[in-house]
């Protein structure tokens, strides 16, 4: 549990983000839940509300990076270490009511074709997390280009099958991602 100011200010945020947006996240709301002042939001953050988003969004960036970590560490057999991607995230969705999502999902999409802060806090998230799976590619013997090409694959399949878990409130997209993504992993000889 985060007990200083800013920490519960971040906290907040990040779960306000995920579940609701950036344009659908206010900042008294985000004082509200951090149970702090609208001055200490400001004090900490006097960019305000784009302010407060990024750094939310860094928060949730390394929060997923670490669920993403554990999962691949958790499998020597890189498929298997995807499909363990999968199962953790499906199993998160399905405890939270089908609401906490990729924690920057709604923010990136809200700030398409700008050169906001935001913007670049989710990419530089997407990112990150294809290096996860990208060493973890390298480490289990695949060439670079082949390592890069599928980190990429396997982020971009995992966003957009837990999108569509969300929406159709079920573990099916997710599970069937994870298998096809496992098949595709074992495909490359290495």
């Amino acid at each position: 549990m985060q007990t200083n100011t800013r920490d519960r200010i971040v906290v907040a945020a990040s779960r306000l983000l995920q579940r609701q947006g950036y344009v659908g996240t206010g900042i008294k709301q985000i004082a509200q839940e951090a149970q702090a002042t609208l001055g200490s939001v400001y004090h900490f953050f006097p960019g305000g509300k784009e302010a407060v988003a990024v750094a939310a969004i860094k928060y949730s960036t390394e929060e997923f990076a670490t669920l993403l970590r554990n999962a691949l560490d958790g499998a020597d057999d890189p498929a298997e270490a995807v499909m363990a991607c999968t199962r953790q995230l499906a199993d998160g969705l399905r405890e939270s009511g089908w609401i906490d999502g990729c924690p920057v999902t709604a923010a990136a999409l809200e700030t398409l074709g700008t050169d906001s802060e935001i913007q670049q806090a989710c990419a530089d998230a997407l990112r990150s997390w294809e290096q996860l799976v990208h060493d973890k590619l390298l480490a289990c013997g695949f060439p670079s280009q082949s390592a890069r090409e599928l980190a990429t694959t396997v982020i971009s399949a995992l966003e957009g099958a837990e999108v569509t878990a969300q929406v159709n409130r079920s573990e099916e997209p997710l599970q069937v991602t994870g298998r096809q993504l496992a098949r595709l992993v074992r495909s490359y000889e290495v």
